[in-house]
């Protein structure tokens, strides 16, 4: 049966390019999952953009002596050239800086301050007598209350990703200037987090199938006791506010607004389509399950902030809204033991990659290294292993040798195998089963899992190509080969489909070597046997593989 699947991937901010650590955290996964049910047939919306809004932005911006919107418009840019040539499939991608974006969060929010859900208050923030005006959250740095990490930021800490509140920072300096900043009131909106607690601790405890260190590090936080959060910030660099209650020089807090991002680039797909309720189907309807990625930093703002607007949004003009199915956060994908980061300069660079690497290389060394249950390294020499161990020797190697010998020895067509012995149905009922096996790990946010599941498959189907050794029976039992290469083809055809999600270049090339005209997103997630006679394209290596001497090179690059 058809199923309805939303997907939101987290939005970075556009104050420097996409890194590793990103496309593993958010993108990857999130295009894995949207891959697999779009073969499988399934309505799929997978949306995101880039965040302009965020302090980060400005902090740039200050620093280059630039506006804010040229930061914005350079980065965002470089983000669509990084996020086509890792082959991520978007339904849309668009800003936080779009009209569509500022009404639908003004919307909101007003709606959330008539009910009494954000509350007008003063607080004590931290201003820079330097700079003569109050910091936002990331324009202050110090030390981390929890776990004492120095490079703590206003708004969380990289280390231990707990949610912060600047004036809990230890030893806090401006992070422009270096000056010590002192408490002053400002007037400010609160979310009204503490007052659905219960209904977040019920609502995360029966989230069975989610990952454990997210519903961990939710239910801490509110055994804690969740508190009330400051939604507007003393920035104007940001979506207005639908009132002028505090006056000049306020705006909406981004994590208040970027997430309600995802509801707003629904809508913005539904009025390009021109179809403007086609949105509801994604939002609405009980039956769709809404998926979140995003770093195990972002938790805060995707299980219990996010949530807490859309059950306060309960009486909405578009409400009832749904709820997240699953937020699958990844842990940190590391560079030299250090979590990247683009504030810090300091990461495996996307636009860095293009023309350098074939995407699908990258993707499959993310993809199997995948921090989902705990940090990941990013390593060079590891890199250059996997893609000639595993991509050329054991992928690659079986569908060149396979395809070049049916090609060479059976006129260029899918042989006739006559009927098939024991150990080739084997074969196939195992491929069968590993794609089942595949697509429900995939189903469940497993990707390594997943990949490894195909992976194995190629492996078996190796040894099979080796057990029956068809160059052998070429030419006098020519039967035998037949039967055993076309046994092969089947199972890559298998594989074809299974590794599809990870390695979408190549196995739309793949595709066509098989003798296929229509796409390969059309042809189901199941065993299909091509047919005796189909005729095959010429067929060419599908990896390349890397020189040892690509590790020295590329860590001089990092290291500089």
């Amino acid at each position: 049966m058809t199923e309805k699947i939303f997907i939101g991937v987290a939005w970075p901010y556009a104050n420097g390019p996409l890194h590793q650590g990103q496309m593993v955290g958010s993108f990857l996964p999130a295009d894995c999952l949207a891959r697999y049910h779009r073969q499988r047939g399934d309505r799929v919306l997978m949306v995101s953009g880039s965040d302009q809004f965020g302090t980060p932005v400005t902090v740039r911006a200050e620093q280059e002596g630039r506006t804010p919107q040229a930061v914005v418009d350079e980065y965002h840019e470089s983000f669509v050239r990084s996020l086509d040539y890792m082959g991520i499939s978007m339904d849309l991608y668009t800003t936080t800086g779009t009209t569509n974006h500022r009404e639908t969060v003004q919307r909101i929010f007003a709606n959330l301050l008539e009910s009494g859900d954000i509350y007008k208050q003063s607080m004590t923030l931290l201003y820079c007598p330097n700079d003569k005006r109050f910091l936002p959250d990331r324009y202050v740095e110090g030390g981390c209350p929890h776990c004492g990490f120095e490079g703590a930021r206003g708004d969380e800490c990289e280390s231990c990703s707990r949610a912060l509140d600047a004036l809990e920072l230890v030893d806090p300096r401006c992070k422009l200037c270096g000056a010590t900043p002192e408490p002053r009131e400002s007037d400010h909106f609160f979310l009204r987090l503490s007052a659905y607690s219960d209904k977040l601790r019920e609502w995360i405890s029966q989230q069975a199938h989610w990952r454990k260190h997210v519903v961990n590090f939710s239910l801490g936080i509110l055994n804690e006791g969740l508190r009330d959060r400051a939604i507007t910030r003393d920035l104007s660099w940001g979506v207005p506010l639908p009132t002028d209650a505090l006056g000049e020089g306020k705006s909406i807090y981004v994590w208040f607004e970027n997430v309600l991002g995802y509801l707003s680039a629904a809508k913005e797909w539904a009025q390009q389509r021109g179809e403007p309720d086609a949105w509801r189907e994604f939002w609405q309807d009980p039956a769709c399950r809404s998926y979140y990625f995003v770093g195990k930093d972002n938790i805060f703002f995707h299980v219990l902030s996010l949530p807490v607007t859309i059950m306060a949004y309960g009486s909405g003009d578009d409400a009832p809204l749904n709820l997240p199915y699953d937020v699958p956060a990844n842990h940190y994908s590391n560079v030299a033991g250090a979590k990247a980061s683009a504030s810090r300069n300091s990461a495996i660079w996307i636009n860095d990659l293009i023309g350098r690497y074939d995407p699908d290389a990258v993707r499959y060394y993310l993809c199997a290294t995948m921090p989902e249950t705990s940090d990941s390294d990013f390593t060079w020499k590891d890199f250059v292993a996997r893609n000639n161990n595993e991509l050329v020797a054991t992928w690659g190697n079986l569908v060149n040798r396979t395809l070049t010998l049916t090609y060479r020895n059976f006129d260029g067509c899918v042989p006739d195998p006559g009927e098939l012995d024991e150990r080739s149905l084997q074969l196939l009922q195992q491929a069968e089963s590993r794609l089942a096996e595949a697509g429900e790990q995939l189903d469940a946010c497993h990707f390594r899992a997943a990949l490894a599941t195909a992976m194995a498959l190629a492996q078996e189907t190796n040894r099979f190509l080796d057990e029956t050794a068809p160059w052998k029976s070429l030419p006098d039992d020519k039967d035998n080969a037949a039967r055993s290469l076309y046994t092969v083809i089947c199972a890559i055809n298998v594989l074809k489909i299974a590794l599809s999600p990870f390695l979408p270049f190549t196995c739309d090339k793949l595709h066509t070597y098989l003798g296929y005209s229509t796409p390969l997103s059309e042809s189901g997630w199941a065993l299909v046997r091509p047919p005796a006679g189909q005729r095959l394209a010429e067929p060419a290596p599908l990896f390349t593989k890397l020189e040892a001497a690509v590790v020295d090179a590329q860590e001089e690059r990092l290291a500089s």
